[in-house]
């Protein structure tokens, strides 16, 4: 990428890549459609209005981020934080999902009378939904600690190194 508007037909690229179960589920739902005998412009809406939707949450998605970005590598110490913050998010997040997996498939080989049975009947929307919960709830909370406890007036100086005298 030699220019910035470069990333635009990438990103629209990415977006119309079929390589997700839910690319795939929209294929075959197109697939059936066109064997039951729907028009081709019947069968082009599910994959138009699912790119649309990818480009329109992708945009929204890459407008955060670029406002994360912007605030964390301002300064030192706010880079640090967002770094703890994101790593700590990030490893809650795959233990959330990984410790289901797990349990699933635990439940799967010791058969319907094991100790993880209850967990093949947990519906994953409510464990996605969960997640989200979960970098909202972090987010909120790292806001409140980096206001309340006033991070980047402590440490900002300790950061610049010891030269300055400024202990935390």
């Amino acid at each position: 990428m030699s220019r910035p508007w470069h990333m635009y037909p990438l990103g629209l690229l990415f977006g119309l890549g079929f390589d997700t179960a839910t690319e795939i589920a929209l294929l075959v739902l197109a697939g059936s459609g066109a064997a039951s005998g729907l028009p081709r412009y019947a069968i082009l809406c599910l994959p138009v209005l699912f790119a649309a939707g990818m480009c329109l949450l992708d945009t929204v998605d890459g407008s955060f981020m670029n406002f994360a970005y912007g605030w964390a590598f301002s300064k030192p110490v706010r880079k640090v934080y967002y770094d703890l913050t994101i790593t700590g998010l990030s490893v809650a997040a795959a233990l959330l999902i990984g410790t289901a997996e797990l349990l699933g498939l635990l439940a799967e080989r010791l058969g319907p009378h094991g100790p993880f049975c209850w967990i093949s009947g947990l519906d994953l929307n409510l464990l996605g939904y969960a997640d989200v919960a979960l970098f909202f709830a972090t987010w909120v909370v790292a806001l409140v600690v980096w206001r309340a406890g006033r991070i980047e007036e402590k440490w900002s100086g300790a950061l610049a190194g010891p030269e300055r005298g400024v202990v935390p």
